[in-house]
């Protein structure tokens, strides 16, 4: 009866599970350089992409279609925390912009509640794409030190373990 809602949440799945091993790649690379405050911000990223594969797939099943957890790609290498959070920042956007036409989709196909659930995706992927630029506007802003500088405030404030 929904197959193209099925069709859909499948697609958002696999991009979910692309951002988890996106953000943990760069959460591990970001934490081996000492810079805790964006390790962290990736880490915490990627567990809330963790929760939308899991509403994905929840309503996935309750319209009797079958959970697909494929991958569409491989995490990129990015070492660079710059361009890490470009690619994050890029990423959220082309999100939001999908999951805002998909809900369309579903509406188009009398599914409200697949619809209400990505529109509900657009909001987070949209707090996500701002904290991404935020941190993209204040590297600009102070220079490259910016993220160096946090790491040692918050060593400061009693380590990572403190802050999370």
């Amino acid at each position: 009866m929904h197959e193209k809602s099925v069709e859909l949440l499948n697609k958002a799945a696999a991009a979910e599970l692309l951002a988890v091993h996106q953000y943990m790649y760069f959460h591990f690379h970001c934490d081996d350089q000492g810079l805790d405050p964006l390790a962290s911000l990736f880490r915490r990223i990627a567990i809330e992409e963790m929760g939308h594969v899991e509403r994905l797939a929840e309503r996935i099943l309750f319209l009797n279609g079958e959970v697909e957890m494929a991958l569409t790609g491989e995490p990129a290498k990015i070492r660079d925390p710059r361009e890490m959070l470009e690619m994050a920042r890029k990423m959220e956007e082309e999100s939001a912009l999908a999951y805002n036409k998909w809900a369309n989709e579903c509406s188009a196909h009398a599914d409200s509640v697949s619809k209400a659930l990505f529109e509900s995706l657009v909001v987070d992927e949209e707090r996500h794409y701002d904290l991404y630029d935020t941190e993209l506007v204040n590297l600009k802003k102070y220079g490259a030190q910016y993220l160096a500088l946090q790491s040692i405030e918050r060593i400061k404030g009693g380590g990572a373990a403190s802050a999370e």
